[in-house]
């Protein structure tokens, strides 16, 4: 199954994404608001991830959500407030979130190097339990 499309600005506005950018190489999705504590225990166990690999053939991206923000500006803030390695996307309110089914805040996307689901991970999902799906699409 692939996943759904999408071309999204950056949080910063400088630049426009979709999903075609990312192909070819395996795909770390997070779908985040800023107010979540899960989300931002689970954004420090995807740097520490990040940080540690010495391979750059895994894609890291994060996806605001500001329709279940507070505002829109709380997302950046937050994203620039934390220095994340990894590039951010703002969502369209939230209708990537939507087409990808997500459910609770955060939810992680596996995507292999062809653009198909490896796996989708909720709210309390740790790194580990990810590791599995994440080393399948780095093979």
């Amino acid at each position: 199954m692939t996943v759904p499309a999408f071309t999204l600005p950056e949080i910063t506005g400088e630049q426009e994404w979709s999903l075609e950018d990312f192909q070819g190489k395996p795909l770390l999705l997070t779908f985040w608001v800023s107010w979540c504590p899960d989300c931002q225990r689970d954004l420090e166990a995807k740097r520490t991830l990040y940080e540690a690999m010495t391979s750059s053939e895994l894609q890291v991206v994060m996806i605001h959500v500001p329709g279940r923000e507070g505002s829109r500006e709380a997302g950046l803030e937050h994203y620039e407030k934390q220095e994340y390695p990894f590039l951010s996307l703002q969502d369209d309110g939230q209708k990537t979130y939507d087409a990808y089914q997500a459910m609770t805040l955060p939810t992680t996307v596996v995507v292999n190097k062809n653009g198909g689901l490896e796996a989708k991970f909720h709210d309390k999902s740790s790194i580990q339990e990810m590791m599995p799906a994440i080393a399948n699409v780095m093979m």
